[in-house]
């Protein structure tokens, strides 16, 4: 039968997107990590009590289909490097002017030399949008993909104004099929914030109210360069990105 939880102070259901089975863009495999997941935190699904509810998600990409800018705890998986082009299969199955405009960040401009596209390194941000419309620029790499961990968001305004998460964990490699270290690393946040969070708060305010250095802290994070934003559009993602402004 199923199994009767996730009411109340407990983790939800995991949020999820497809994972490597559907989604084309997937850097991980979504299903299999929530498995993993709430194999490892199965009690406090069902019978151990947290101050507050806990919404958990995991997305397979940065287009984040599971809802991890706005969940307490969230496995956002990425691509970390710049997707290799065939230039021959470009030609021959890829609409160049598509391929150009589906990019984000105009790191796409055409290579008439080769007949085909070429990429500015510096802008890529590994979206893998040109995957989507061009198979020829294929982003998956199983050695360099991998998940980050993001803490602290809601959608709910009781008690303080909705919040996007922020990055807690910038990387791990996928480890399938029970990638034990981002397990470890979710159940670590979980039962700190059990220990020191009063009651009804959430992840975030009980960020808000500790303070970020004091949370890296009581959880073992170590606070690195990959945390703050220096991403090259930075004016434009000042109010919206998930990384530390200094």
């Amino acid at each position: 039968g199923y199994t009767i939880g996730g009411i109340g102070p407990r983790i939800s259901n995991v949020i999820h997107t497809q994972g490597w089975v559907h989604c084309h863009s997937a850097c991980t495999d979504a299903s299999g990590l929530v498995k993993a997941m709430m194999d490892e935190l199965y009690d406090y699904f069902t019978t151990k009590e947290l101050p507050n509810k806990v919404r958990l998600a995991v997305a397979c990409c940065v287009n984040m289909c599971g809802a991890v800018h706005c969940s307490d705890i969230a496995l956002v998986a990425l691509h970390t490097k710049v997707p290799p082009i065939d230039h021959e299969r470009v030609g021959k199955i890829c609409e160049i002017p598509t391929v150009i405009s589906s990019c984000p960040t105009r790191a796409i401009s055409p290579d008439p030399a080769k007949k085909s596209v070429k990429i500015n390194e510096e802008k890529c941000m590994y979206c893998g949008n040109c995957f989507t419309v061009c198979p020829a620029i294929d982003i998956h790499n199983p050695e360099s993909d991998g998940v980050a961990i993001v803490v602290g968001g809601k959608i709910g305004s009781l008690r303080s104004a909705p919040k996007f998460s922020k990055l807690a964990i910038p990387f791990f490699y996928n480890e399938p099929p029970r990638w034990p270290k981002i397990i470890a690393a979710v159940k670590n946040i979980l039962e700190v914030y059990a220990k020191n969070a009063r009651k009804h708060e959430r992840v975030g305010e009980w960020i808000d109210r500790i303070g970020w250095e004091k949370f890296f802290k009581l959880t073992g994070i170590e606070f690195t360069f990959q945390h703050i934003d220096d991403f090259t559009f930075m004016r434009e993602t000042m109010r919206t990105t998930p990384a530390f402004k200094w």
